[in-house]
Parts: C-alpha cells; sequence; structure tokens
C-alpha cells in the first residue's frame, strides 16, 4: 500500500491544505469550551449580560471560520483522492495491458476486474477519509488533554489514562481486522469469478435446465462470503462499543471527582464545563477516529492487492529488435519447438519443426484438443516456448520488439470480438489511419461488403456491445476484414471460418490468395475443405506432428488426416469444396 502513495505526488498542495484546513477547523472547536467556561465564569455568575452576549458572538464567529474550514478541507481531500483513483487506475490498466497471456491466466480475470474497481474504490475512499481525519482526530485528542491540563492536573490525569487504554484497544482489533479484509477481498473475486461465468454462459445453463443448481452454487458462495463479513464486522463493531463504555465511565468518573473539587473550591463550574465538554470532544473524536481506522483497515488490505498486481511484471521480456522479412528462403521456421502452459505437468506441444515460404498457406488440422491454437499463439508471442525456437525473418521471435512486430501481424481469434462503436471504429483497430478505401477493399475480401452495404449509414453503422447486432457468421467476416485492413505479412485464422457456409469460407480462401502481396496465411480448422488448397498441411495428434504435406500426399501417408477427411466427406459421397 505504501508504494501506491507515489501518485498522489501530483497533489502534495491538495494532501498539505487539506489537513491544514482540518487542524485550523480543530483549533477554533478547541477553543470553544473555554470560551463557554469564560461566559459561565464571567458572565452568568456575575449577571453580566454584555459579556454574555460578547461570548455567544465570539461562539457564532468561530463556528462560521469552522465551517468554511471543514468545507475547504474536504475540496483538497476529495480533489487529491479523486485524482489520486485515476492516476492508480491508469496506471494499473497499463501494466495489465503489459501482461503476458501466461501471467493473465495465472492472476485470473475476476481478480483483475475487482482489484480495478472494488479494492480501488476502497483505497480512494481511504486516502479521502485519512487527508481528512488523520491529522485532525489525534490533534483534537490530545489537544483536549492538554487543555485538560491547563485547567486542572488531577482532573486531566484521568484524560490520559482514557486516551492510554482506548488505543490500545484500537490497535489490537486494527492489527487483527487488516489481514481479515484481504480475505474478504478475495472472496469477492471468487464470487465475481461465478458471476461472470453465468452471466456469459446463460444460455447453455438454460439449455441444460441447470438454473436452481447454479443459483445454489452461487448462494453458498455468497452466503459463505456473508459469515465471514459478518464475522469480521462483529469483531471491529466491537470498536464504537467498548469506546463508549471506556469513555462514558471516564466522564462518569470526571464529573464524580470534579464535583469534589468544585465544592472544595479548586474548580470553578466553568472549568469544570470545560473539562466535560474537552472529554464529550474526545468521544466524538476517538468515535470518528474508530471509523477512520476501520476504512483505513480495509484501504490497506485493497491496497496491497493493487500494488500486488501493479508490481507484477510480464514474464515475457520485450525484445530490442526492430521487425524485418529478412531474405531468407524459409520466412517463418519452428525449430522443434516445445511449449507447456504455466502450472501444466507436460506439454501441449512438443517437438514442432516445420518451415513456411512468403506469401504460402498453412492448414492446420487436428482433433480438439491438438494443440492447433496454442501452435499459432507462439507465432505472434504471445505465449513463449518452452523449447527450441520460433523463426520469422531469420530471427527468434523474443529478439524482436513487440509493438512493432505484431503490427505486422494480422490475428483472428476463435471468438469473433467486435467492439462497441461504429463499423468503421471496429476496422481501425487493424489501422488507426485507414481510408474508407482501404476499409471497404479488406470487406471486399472478407466477404463482409454486403454485411456493410445492408446496414443503415454503412461503415457508421453501430455496433453494440460484444457485437449482438451481428450473426456469427457476420462477425467472423467483420473480424477478418479487421485484421486485412493493416495489410499484413503473416495473417492467423484460428478457426475464424467455422460460422461460415461452405461457399463463402471458399470464396473468402480464394480472394485472400489473389491479394496483392498475399501475407502467409495459417489457416486452423476443423474442416479438411479448408485447408485442403493448402501448400502445406500439419496434421497435429496430442500436441504431436501426425503428419505434414499437401492433401493428396497426407490422404495416401497419414491415417489420421484420412480418418478426418473421410468422416467429413466419404460416407456423405461428396466432394471436397
Amino acid at each position: 500500500m505504501r508504494k501506491l502513495l507515489i501518485f498522489l505526488k501530483e497533489y502534495k498542495k491538495e494532501t498539505f491544505l487539506g489537513p491544514l484546513f482540518k487542524l485550523l477547523e480543530a483549533s477554533f472547536e478547541l477553543m470553544v469550551p473555554l470560551v463557554i467556561a469564560s461566559m459561565i465564569d464571567k458572565g452568568i455568575a456575575f449577571g453580566d449580560k454584555s459579556y454574555v452576549i460578547k461570548m455567544c458572538l465570539i461562539l457564532l464567529l468561530l463556528c462560521v471560520v469552522g465551517f468554511f474550514s471543514a468545507i475547504t478541507a474536504q475540496y483538497f481531500a476529495a480533489k487529491a483522492a479523486a485524482g489520486f483513483a485515476a492516476k492508480v487506475k491508469r496506471a494499473l490498466f497499463d501494466n495489465i495491458q503489459k501482461l503476458s497471456f501466461s501471467d493473465m491466466d495465472s492472476v485470473g480475470t475476476s481478480t483483475m476486474i475487482t482489484r480495478m474497481t472494488s479494492d480501488i474504490n476502497q483505497v480512494q475512499q481511504g486516502v479521502n477519509m485519512t487527508i481528512r481525519l488523520l491529522l485532525r482526530s489525534p490533534f483534537v485528542v490530545f489537544g483536549a488533554m492538554v487543555m485538560a491540563f491547563t485547567i486542572n492536573v488531577r482532573q486531566a490525569l484521568i484524560f490520559l489514562v482514557t486516551i492510554i487504554v482506548l488505543f490500545v484497544v484500537v490497535g489490537v482489533i486494527m492489527g487483527w481486522s487488516i489481514p481479515q479484509y484481504g480475505k474478504i477481498q478475495g472472496g469477492l473475486d471468487v464470487l465475481l469469478r461465478l458471476t461472470r461465468e453465468n452471466h456469459s454462459g446463460v444460455r447453455v445453463i438454460r439449455a441444460f435446465g441447470l438454473e436452481e443448481q447454479e443459483k445454489r452454487n452461487f448462494n453458498e458462495s455468497n452466503d459463505k462470503l456473508m459469515s465471514f463479513q459478518k464475522f469480521v464486522g462483529n469483531v471491529t463493531a466491537l470498536m464504537n462499543p467498548v469506546t463508549y463504555a471506556i469513555l462514558n465511565l471516564a466522564v462518569a468518573y470526571l464529573i464524580y471527582r470534579g464535583a469534589f473539587y468544585v465544592n472544595s473550591g479548586e474548580l470553578t463550574q466553568g472549568q469544570m464545563v470545560a473539562l466535560y465538554n474537552y472529554m464529550s470532544q474526545i468521544l466524538i473524536e476517538l468515535i470518528k477516529f474508530a471509523n477512520l481506522i476501520l476504512t483505513i483497515t480495509k484501504a490497506i488490505a485493497s491496497g496491497n492487492r493493487v500494488q500486488e498486481l501493479l508490481e507484477l511484471k510480464s514474464s515475457m521480456v520485450d525484445g530490442n529488435k526492430a521487425y524485418h522479412q529478412g531474405k531468407d528462403e524459409d520466412f517463418i521456421v519452428f525449430d522443434n519447438v516445445s511449449m507447456r502452459y504455466q502450472g501444466d505437468n507436460e506439454d501441449s506441444l512438443k517437438d514442432i519443426s516445420f518451415t513456411a515460404k512468403k506469401g504460402e498457406k498453412i492448414g492446420i488440422i487436428g482433433g480438439t484438443g491438438s494443440g492447433k491454437s496454442t501452435l499459432v499463439n507462439l507465432i505472434p508471442r504471445f505465449y513463449d516456448v518452452t523449447q527450441g525456437k520460433v523463426l520469422i525473418g531469420g530471427e527468434d521471435v523474443r529478439e524482436y520488439k513487440l509493438d512493432t512486430f505484431r503490427e505486422k501481424i494480422g490475428v483472428v481469434p476463435q471468438k469473433a470480438v467486435l467492439f462497441h462503436g461504429s463499423i468503421r471504429d471496429n476496422m481501425k483497430w487493424g489501422k488507426a489511419d485507414a481510408s474508407d478505401e482501404e476499409i471497404n477493399k479488406a470487406l471486399e475480401i472478407a466477404q463482409a461488403k454486403e454485411v456493410v452495404d445492408s446496414k443503415e449509414n454503412g461503415l457508421d453503422y453501430e455496433v453494440s456491445q460484444g457485437g449482438k447486432n451481428f450473426s456469427g457468421g457476420q462477425k467472423q467476416r467483420l473480424t477478418i476484414a479487421r485484421a486485412l485492413v493493416r495489410k499484413p505479412d503473416i495473417l492467423i485464422l484460428d478457426d475464424s471460418a467455422s460460422a461460415l457456409d461452405y461457399l463463402t469460407d471458399k470464396n473468402l480462401r480464394k480472394a485472400i490468395a489473389g491479394m496483392d502481396n498475399p501475407p502467409t496465411t495459417f489457416i486452423v480448422s476443423q474442416r479438411t475443405s479448408a485447408v485442403l488448397d493448402c501448400d502445406k498441411i500439419i496434421v497435429l495428434d496430442n500436441g504431436q506432428v501426425a503428419g505434414i504435406g499437401t492433401h493428396d500426399k497426407l490422404l495416401s501417408e497419414c491415417e489420421l488426416y484420412k480418418e478426418i477427411y473421410d468422416s467429413q466427406f466419404k460416407k456423405e459421397g461428396g466432394d471436397a469444396v
């Protein structure tokens, strides 16, 4: 949490003036009991109305000045806290963008969302309250004790003992609470994950009639978290009643002892009232301070979680070489590549070796879980190999600067994702300065031109969140167009035409092959029809190469490829498109 305070650096003025005005307000508040004591002893006791009025006007002035001081302090505190939270969110978001896919898999989406929202909100509230009250409350407490000593030393000793006992109680409860609130935020991660899974998979849940089971799962996690929160809340809630009990006992003893001192003439009635008022001020401030401690406790627990994610550095080290195509005949080389996901016990890919020339079409086919997506994810370096090398343009991909390298790669993932905004905005994700002519050309190649033309306003048509106002096939064609806009050297189609009919799929592949300076294209598919015209087909089986070659060669030499082909065409007596 301490390292997050660097984000308050630009708000030094606010973090200084906020507490300053709060201390100014507290100073005026500490003067009030003395004014009242003087009013009683000099005005009311002698029937001096003019003196009483004069003291009332002073009290009114102290009230007005204190009010404006409090407003000013609140303004500076809110400004500093809001600015601090904005900077932390920006830094956290930037750091998340730098994390590798392995790091994101390890942390989890729900955890990152919780820390970006709930945790930072807790920290923001903690910073706001700290600026306002962290100095004010102790200042009033110790100030009231000092003022009490100026009135009567023996009575002031009651203040000293009371404050020591209270700080011991607050310290014990705070020390216990901080790690518990960290566990509560961890429970929120789990609850958010369940919520996300249920919302995104609601159709599947309903299709299988598992609504009641999912409700039970959610309620179990929710009730478990609620029970733990209640337990922690019950313990921390002891702070207020214990504080009240200690202070009220101190007040009772103060009045009891004070009665003897007033009777003996050691104290005036006004001084006794002042001592009572100072004890009341301590009571109010310690209640505020107790609540502040709870807020700070939650903020520290959340801040530690935010700092943990902020300090998480990408396990993928960026290279320092600019991307180039190279002059070698083999543009892309997989040299004895193996890859294992973080935390797995076995390799997802093992001993993969092949080459691809510029402009070639490489088909990748295999059963579910055979490693097709894993293989193509190594090309743009979404994951790093655990053994061997992936060479592009004669250089290991780990040597390239990621930003310039990935600019030359077009990736169309399995799940078509469109973002809220216009179609033009989505196309410009591929190339920020793309002209309408370039966008329309890409749409034509991706067989999506008629989709856009059929929409009102064409390229200005608004895409809803997640592209829900497009069908699955339309979304896939638009995402392919988005990748083609940047005119990549390498195009990866990761099962991205699964929702297209055979004819549209064929026309798409033909249009890509007919491009000026066509990219080296990797086509991942479950369909043999999508890869049979490729220059080279890689057949994967359980993370290993079962065969490499053309369609005709694999039909005669690779049993697995022949089984896949026959299962799709022979039984129907049809031919591949």
